[in-house]
């Protein structure tokens, strides 16, 4: 990418059949020299020149997979690229429109086919939609860029927050009198630990306060004259 600072390359599908990839099939001056022509079967998406973070524009030739047929070869070195979908259709809006180009959506697969992996790395692969008969190459456009997750914050917090427990509160006040004197419930009743924790509690504090209560009534006992 040569362009002056403050300057971002963004450009429509439009401008970058009409004005970049025509021009480069029809060997013209191209109006930015920042699009680098690069092969890219020979390297996989993640060692290709530039900033992983940002599109990558490349200008490339396809090369048939078979000698008779129109497939093209989309290996590289450590996996395949996959055509999805169908082609989009790129109309211009210039000179009564029509359609200016083609547009191929590609997914990268790591692994050999067709057992590879889906990666998250697209490309788009625009060509003209009728090239001239006398070009030697077959000249094509590629946009490459990373998928980025929308969703993969928002489930990592939706983990953090399933495993996250609310404290759990008990009222060791609140008991009734006339069940201060019974028995631990048995194995049979419904006791959670929580309620076991609690009765025991309970039993200790009045046993505390009785003897409290002796201690104290023992030391106010008037002595006889």
């Amino acid at each position: 990418m040569r362009l002056p600072p403050g300057f971002r390359f963004h450009p429509t599908d439009e401008e970058l059949v009409v004005q970049y990839l025509k021009r480069k099939v029809l060997c013209c001056p191209l109006p930015a020299a920042v699009i680098p022509v690069f092969d890219l079967c020979k390297s996989d998406p993640w060692d290709l020149p530039g900033d992983k973070e940002q599109e990558r524009y490349f200008f490339s030739t396809r090369e048939a997979k078979y000698a008779n047929g129109n497939r093209s070869s989309r290996g590289t070195a450590s996996g395949y690229w996959k055509a999805t979908g169908i082609d989009k259709q790129i109309g211009s809006c210039r000179g009564g429109g029509g359609v200016v180009g083609m547009k191929k959506t590609l997914v990268f697969y790591h692994g050999k086919a067709p057992r590879g992996a889906r990666t998250d790395w697209i490309m788009h692969e625009y060509r003209l939609a009728n090239a001239p008969i006398n070009h030697k190459d077959d000249w094509v456009l590629c946009r490459i860029f990373l998928k980025k997750r929308a969703g993969a914050k928002k489930n990592e917090g939706e983990e953090t927050n399933k495993t996250t427990t609310n404290p759990i509160f008990y009222n060791f006040m609140e008991r009734e009198r006339a069940d201060l004197n019974l028995a631990p419930a048995s194995s049979s009743s419904s006791g959670s630990s929580g309620i076991t924790v609690v009765s025991a509690f309970n039993r200790t504090v009045d046993e505390h306060e009785e003897e409290s209560s002796s201690c104290c009534n023992s030391s106010v006992k008037r002595k006889p004259y």
